[in-house]
């Protein structure tokens, strides 16, 4: 199915950073001087409508990116960290609760902790059929799979019913077929993201625009049809592999675009 063409969903500004230092510092306030400074003079622009791919090696500043993205957009942005930041000891249908604590009482929250409250069951209920975590709501998070812990941390996300979605590495602990769903189901619920990942395929198939950071610095910011893998793979200059040795087995391979249920960004 066609998706609707990309320059046609692009709205207004979101964020704007014009030659803005982002990094780490103890001081408060916009103007202050930063501790560390992680990406320099950075100039670029997130639209309403745009899904973006953000790419670069670890340590390249993706997730100082994102954290001053969610910063700004403040509760415009639903947010899906690296690590998770689930609570092992609790089931899978209270991590995902946890999405929208804030819209209960503290009185709803520590009964629900005890007996589910009987919306939020239904409704958690129906996301983890389509995360594949259907049956597994009452599981403690702790006695899951990387890759479920992680459709866990997507659900928690989607749960908050945000019109943005922000994503650090959000589907790198499952399979290319399940990132593809995975990505579809955040599209469905968001009409704006900007997820960091390492699929570069997957940047160019499935993603409008690509933000491209190395060494500190935004060196890609351009439309996904006009970019290759190799312009992608300038991103990661220590990525190189050595040649498989006999009997050793082939890397997994992204699927190519026809097999993709949205092919983004081409023509």
């Amino acid at each position: 199915m066609e998706s609707e063409p990309y320059h046609s969903r692009i709205g207004q500004a979101l964020v704007t950073f014009a030659g803005e230092d982002l990094g780490y510092g103890s001081q408060s306030g916009r103007k202050a001087r930063l501790d560390s400074v992680v990406l320099p003079r950075l100039t670029l622009t997130l639209h309403a409508g745009e899904r973006v791919a953000l790419l670069g090696q670890s340590g390249s500043g993706k997730s100082t990116l994102l954290v001053e993205l969610r910063a700004r957009l403040a509760h415009q942005a639903a947010w899906c960290p690296q690590h998770h930041g689930l609570v092992p000891a609790l089931a899978v249908y209270h991590n995902i609760f946890m999405g929208r604590l804030p819209e209960h009482s503290m009185l709803a929250g520590l009964w629900n902790l005890v007996r589910p409250l009987a919306r939020p069951w239904r409704e958690v209920g129906e996301l983890c059929a389509l995360l594949g975590l259907e049956g597994l709501e009452r599981r403690p998070v702790g006695q899951l799979s990387g890759g479920q812990r992680q459709r866990v941390a997507i659900g928690r996300a989607l749960y908050q019913g945000r019109t943005l979605f922000l994503g650090d590495e959000p589907v790198a602990s499952v399979d290319p077929h399940q990132a593809l769903r995975l990505l579809a189901l955040i599209d469905e619920r968001h009409t704006t993201s900007v997820v960091a990942l390492h699929q570069r395929e997957l940047a160019l198939t499935h993603f409008d625009r690509v933000w491209g950071l190395r060494d500190g610095r935004l060196v890609i910011d351009a439309p996904a049809y006009e970019l290759t893998l190799a312009d992608l793979d300038s991103l990661y200059p220590d990525a190189e592999a050595p040649a498989s040795s006999p009997g050793e087995e082939a890397p997994a391979v992204m699927p190519g675009p026809e097999a993709l249920p949205c092919s983004r960004g081409r023509p």
